[in-house]
């Protein structure tokens, strides 16, 4: 590996992780002496990196800090075309256009061979039935969860009753065949999924909920058992 390479994987590792690691747990998935990985986080910092911690401290890095677009490797741009295609194919109009400009942008910076790479890359996303929430519910409900407000909505459950809610949407969920919007429900007072097929009216409101959505993520991933990416 060369010491190009290394830097870049060590900057993969932090951007990973959310709290500080240790330089020995670093050293270690590197494969490299912890001597040398001081090296190359000096290296790093004076390049600009926005490395934060000390040893026997730990590492993290600071948020905004960005790699270029030339540095992914085949496989990470093949996950991105991927990802992309299957955003375009299943998401609705916004999220479509953004990931078709997303990958745009990533086109214009690779080298030609990856970027020919990218244009024949094999890897497809097959047909799925048609999803039947419209656009525009999908964009306020995504408004709303990166804002922290809360929706109002009319919703139909499985037996056809319909209901008024009041709920704190703080994830949207996209599956195969349907879309789950994950909530605390105001009426239940507990956490819900809301199926957006199911929702007849919505209105959006300006009303911040009082809880933030990483601290309701957390604790709905704890009781779904449900692991917290790293």
């Amino acid at each position: 590996m060369s010491r190009a390479e290394r830097l870049l994987d060590l900057m993969q590792i932090l951007r990973r992780h959310r709290q500080p690691v240790s330089g020995p747990t670093l050293a270690a998935e590197l494969g490299i002496s912890l001597r040398t990985l001081y090296r190359d986080i000096a290296t790093l910092q004076g390049q600009g990196a926005g490395i934060e911690g000390e040893a026997g401290v730990g590492y993290v890095l600071r948020p905004g800090f960005l790699l270029p677009p030339l540095m992914f490797t085949e496989e990470e741009v093949e996950a991105l075309v991927l990802g992309s295609r299957w955003v375009v194919d299943r998401g609705d109009s916004r999220l479509a256009g953004a990931a078709r400009n997303a990958l745009a942008k990533i086109a214009a910076v690779l080298p030609p061979d990856r970027r020919e790479g990218m244009d024949g890359s094999a890897l497809l996303v097959g047909p799925g039935e048609p999803i039947a929430a419209g656009d525009a519910e999908l964009a306020a409900i995504r408004q709303a969860i990166r804002a922290e407000h809360k929706l109002d909505l009319s919703y139909r459950d499985r037996d056809g009753s319909e209901s008024r809610r009041v709920i704190w949407p703080f994830a949207l969920g996209f599956f195969d065949r349907v879309r789950v919007v994950v909530a605390w429900c105001e009426l239940r007072q507990s956490f819900r999924h809301f199926r957006t097929d199911r929702i007849v009216a919505l209105t959006p409101t300006d009303t911040r909920y009082p809880r933030r959505r990483q601290a309701m993520l957390k604790e709905w991933r704890a009781a779904e058992g449900i692991p917290t990416p790293r």
